[in-house]
């Protein structure tokens, strides 16, 4: 099985590109830069999408401009229009649960609170897709999250995100063709 879309979670403006919560734009941004992808609006999507040839595979790599909550819709109408299976796509978001610095791979299961994952398995009708969560660390109490996760990281905090997110490309290509586990066993092996 190997991954044609590549869909980052993030809120679209200004105000919040250099959020905890935008990693998953972040990451989309690094492989456009990376693989000479260049972003273009697509309204019937509300998102921009830029395509990209990764070890001879085609993959669209997808920012929905709906705002994190509502990302499932623009995620959903996309993969269908593109007859993308839910299996065939990565969803690269922030992960409270890791610390900084590390990111982990991941197929099936909950949203663990995350809105933009929980509207992505309502919109789709399956958990069964594959994420990359980068970590972001926890503000260590759960009535802090809203605001954690709306606000710029530290310097230090935002290093590791960056090594997290620079680790991440170093598999991609494993990820692409379908080779989870070769992946999973270089990523989770950092820390």
């Amino acid at each position: 099985m190997t991954i044609k879309l590549i869909a980052g979670l993030g809120n679209p403006g200004k105000d919040y590109q250099s959020h905890r919560h935008n990693v998953g734009f972040w990451f989309c941004d690094a492989l456009a830069r990376l693989y000479a992808g260049n972003f273009k609006k697509e309204t019937k999507f509300s998102g921009e999408v830029a395509q990209v040839n990764i070890s001879g595979h085609n993959v669209r790599l997808f920012k929905p401009t709906t705002f994190m909550n509502c990302s499932g819709q623009s995620i959903q109408s996309i993969a269908n229009f593109y007859q993308i299976n839910a299996d065939e796509i990565l969803i690269v978001h922030d992960e409270l649960d890791i610390n900084p610095g590390i990111a982990k791979i991941k197929f099936n299961g909950g949203h663990g609170g995350h809105n933009g994952l929980r509207d992505t398995i309502k919109a789709l009708g399956t958990k069964a897709f594959h994420r990359l969560r980068i970590g972001i660390g926890h503000p260590g109490d759960k009535s802090q999250v809203a605001s954690f996760v709306l606000h710029v990281p530290s310097k230090n905090e935002l290093e590791k995100i960056q090594d997290a997110l620079s680790d991440s490309l170093q598999v991609i290509e494993e990820i692409i063709k379908g080779k989870f586990d070769k992946a999973i066993k270089t990523l989770h092996t950092k820390e």
